[in-house]
């Protein structure tokens, strides 16, 4: 008997979707469609595992679990109660709801979640806790109510491997999809010289050798009546690449250049890693043969003076023109004024997309020679 298929989100920063459609087709998945904030595809539970498991630009998968039009509590309080609790989630396993309320005449989103709580806890016999892995989330956006559940848990952008962090690291999650961007597939080399705790070297590393991204951490879906642990094993076994590439990443702080490698040993890509403490106006092309230079520098905004970075992109921009001449470049700012700073001529700047909090584009070029 074929499993009941259902709809599927998965969620990603704003700006970045069609980088995330681009890698769910990848997959195979089946009648995807971008959305604001995501990708919305259908499938089982196996395809729930899979993509928790191989997708790199996800930030959390989402089962839709229903959705119905409702004006008023009583209304949402008799069709919770309504709702199949019981085969979705575990008997007196504990839970949370998170409820976002907008545009509707059911505006108190506290009161929304304690219904849908009671018809859960009637069913399952299970109190609500806030510091629960089993979140449901519910969205009431123009009277129109949608009940998912996060098969996640902590955020995708949590590989597992991190183990060192420097001030202000870049996503993984951001890192992949910004290398999807500069059409990276793991045949280019890929150097980062502000690599911070190596993020997006480690990134390219995983992509060149095949590796899941999810493949060392846990997910909430574990804890479902749905999981099979014994089809999730065959279904998620993973198989190495080769590559006779390495991925390269300096910095000028020791620390980081430490974190780093530790990072990479975590990941099991240290082999195909290659760290080094080095100043921006030192950078060097690690290969004869170009490739893609990716750097999320310091925006002034969590880290560093703004003033004092401007000598900081002059030197960035400076390094690149005179001496990765051939290679891509995509620089991760915050900040236009900072961008200028490298009098490098930009060929496309991607759309305002958030890493932490702040709003940043990738501004991409190639470097010519000379650059004029």
């Amino acid at each position: 008997m074929k499993p009941a298929e259902f709809e599927i989100f998965s969620t990603c920063v704003p700006g970045l979707e069609r980088e995330l459609l681009a890698e769910i087709k990848k997959f195979g998945f089946k009648k995807a469609k971008l959305k604001v904030g995501g990708i919305s595809f259908f499938g089982d539970w196996h395809d729930v595992w899979r993509a928790n498991f191989y997708l790199r630009g996800a930030t959390k998968v989402l089962v839709r679990f229903a959705s119905f039009r409702i004006t008023h509590l009583a209304q949402l309080d008799k069709l919770s109660h309504k709702l199949n609790w019981e085969n979705l989630l575990q008997y007196e396993k504990s839970f949370r709801v998170e409820t976002v309320c907008r545009k509707s005449k059911i505006y108190h989103s506290g009161a929304a979640s304690q219904r849908i709580s009671k018809a859960i806890s009637d069913q399952i016999n299970a109190k609500e806790d806030p510091n629960s892995d089993i979140i449901i989330k519910t969205r009431i956006s123009s009277d129109i109510c949608t009940i998912s559940l996060d098969s996640s848990g902590e955020g995708l952008h949590k590989r597992g491997y991190k183990i060192a962090t420097g001030k202000a690291p870049i996503r993984e999650t951001l890192a992949a999809l910004f290398l999807q961007k500069m059409k990276f597939d793991g045949s280019q080399v890929v150097y980062d010289p502000m690599c911070g705790s190596g993020t997006i070297v480690i990134e390219a590393a995983e992509i060149a050798l095949g590796l899941p991204a999810g493949r060392k951490r846990s997910f909430a879906f574990m804890e479902l009546p749905s999981f099979k642990k014994s089809e999730y094993q065959e279904l998620t076994k993973v198989n190495q690449k080769r590559t006779k590439l390495k991925f390269y990443g300096s910095d000028r702080d020791k620390g980081a250049i430490q974190n780093s490698i530790k990072n990479s040993k975590k990941a099991n890509v240290e082999t195909i890693c290659q760290f080094e403490t080095s100043s921006i106006s030192g950078a060097v092309p690690p290969t004869q043969e170009p490739g893609i230079v990716l750097v999320n520098p310091p925006y002034g905004k969590r880290v560093g003076n703004r003033k004092n970075l401007f000598a900081l992109y002059r030197s960035l921009g400076q390094t690149l023109s005179e001496k990765f001449i051939g290679w891509q470049v995509g620089i991760i700012t915050s900040d236009p004024g900072l961008a200028k700073a490298t009098e490098l001529k930009f060929l496309d700047i991607s759309s305002a997309v958030d890493n932490g909090g702040i709003k940043v584009k990738l501004y991409e070029t190639k470097i010519n020679h000379p650059q004029i």
